[in-house]
């Protein structure tokens, strides 16, 4: 029996049946490569789904946890730490964001806003609960939060779903939100910049300057969960700057940390301020161990000449895309290091997807028909010409 073989057995006889994986099992990783149990090196465009920001043992993530794991790795949040604050104002800065509650994924970051938007209008006296959010959105696995995401086949297995959640507009189309936001019971809209699982797609200049306006107008809430956009994803440091809106509550994850898990629930000091002692909490959030390597994570993004490096690379990935012809390929698009290649139907991109795979590049279909690139931050153009060339060899072989 090989190593993974071992290790494949182990898990099917233990894990729940949850994730349909591929048959590797990857060990260790440098830099944006990855090596499996077999000894096979892989170039990765998937970076964990947008999490591995800084890719793999990198010296900014091993040294700042290694130094805080020596020092102290969880407290109670009964009591101050450093760490806390530090991640806190390296995610605040540059915003109109006051505050921020540490989670531990992006579905809980999504919790805690669905919560604080509720407690916002409760403490205020105003009977608002219901949260509107976007058609083929996602936002999470937890009974909220998979209520809040727009995809039947996510959330009906579930019924019956939370009251006032599920309150779906299409994605985009501002008459519809106009409209379901003309509502006296509507607390907040929830909405992605990009929705990524269902294939890289961009909200519009147009739709994104109306959610602002129209949750003004009506004295509602807007969330942005920039859980897959944030942490210069998008070559900015996060994806609303680039829209010239200011939101009243972000979420965020997957990026800020690199690996860790940390979540980050940020709102501004008005909305914030509804929560009190005892409204909202976690054992791990806010751990000295996430907050630290998170900072040093965060820090290294906001480094001069680091997200400029990133447009110029997203620019460079997605020109690369279009040298590809085909006609099975319908679209590149996307922001930043945050791409899209749609393909013509679901079994052509699950081919490549796999053919790639079999050749040493890790790549991803998101909304079934969509090649999905989230490399780590740090990938280089050679590396994203080293891909380019191979996709492009497989996609002319389809």
């Amino acid at each position: 029996m090989t190593e993974f073989e071992k290790i494949k057995a182990r898990d099917k006889k233990y894990f729940m049946n949850t994730y349909s994986p591929a048959d590797i099992a990857f060990v260790s990783g440098e830099g944006c490569y990855l090596t499996d149990s077999e000894g096979k090196r892989y170039l990765d465009f998937l970076g964990g789904i947008a999490v591995n920001a800084l890719g793999y043992d990198n010296p900014i993530f091993t040294e700042a946890i290694t130094e805080q794991a020596h020092k102290v790795a969880v407290v109670s949040n009964y009591f101050y730490s450093e760490p806390r604050g530090l991640m806190a104002e390296q995610l605040l800065k540059g915003t109109k964001l006051g505050k921020v509650f540490f989670g531990n994924s992006g579905a809980e970051a999504n919790e805690c806003a669905i919560k604080l938007a509720r407690k916002y209008f409760y403490v205020r006296g105003e009977h608002r609960y219901k949260i509107v959010s976007a058609l083929h959105s996602f936002h999470g696995r937890t009974l909220a939060t998979v209520t809040a995401t727009g995809q039947k086949q996510y959330n009906k297995p579930f019924s019956p779903l939370p009251v006032g959640i599920g309150v779906y507009v299409p994605f985009n189309d501002v008459a519809a939100l106009e409209k379901a936001l003309d509502d006296p019971e509507v607390a907040a809209f929830m909405v992605e910049p990009i929705q990524g699982e269902s294939g890289v797609v961009p909200a519009t200049a147009e739709y994104m300057k109306a959610a602002r306006e129209l949750t003004a107008k009506h004295g509602e809430l807007l969330i942005l969960d920039e859980v897959q956009s944030g942490a210069g994803r998008t070559g900015t440091f996060w994806a609303f700057e680039r829209y010239g809106i200011e939101p009243d509550i972000v979420t965020a994850a997957k990026g800020i940390g690199s690996g860790v898990p940390i979540s980050a629930c940020m709102a501004t000091d008005e909305v914030a301020d509804a929560f009190k002692p005892g409204d909202h909490g976690t054992t791990f959030g806010a751990n000295p161990l996430c907050c630290a390597v998170g900072y040093a994570v965060c820090k290294k993004i906001r480094e001069p000449g680091f997200l400029e490096a990133v447009n110029k690379k997203g620019e460079h990935l997605k020109s690369a895309l279009k040298t590809i012809k085909s006609p099975y390929i319908k679209d590149v698009r996307g922001v930043g290091l945050f791409v899209g290649m749609e393909m013509e139907n679901e079994e052509i991109a699950v081919k490549i997807y796999k053919t790639m795979l079999e050749r040493g590049f890790v790549l991803n279909v998101a909304g079934h028909k969509v090649m999905r690139f989230v490399p780590p931050l740090i990938i280089t153009e050679e590396q994203i010409d080293a891909m380019v060339s191979e996709l492009k060899q497989v996609v002319e072989s389809v």
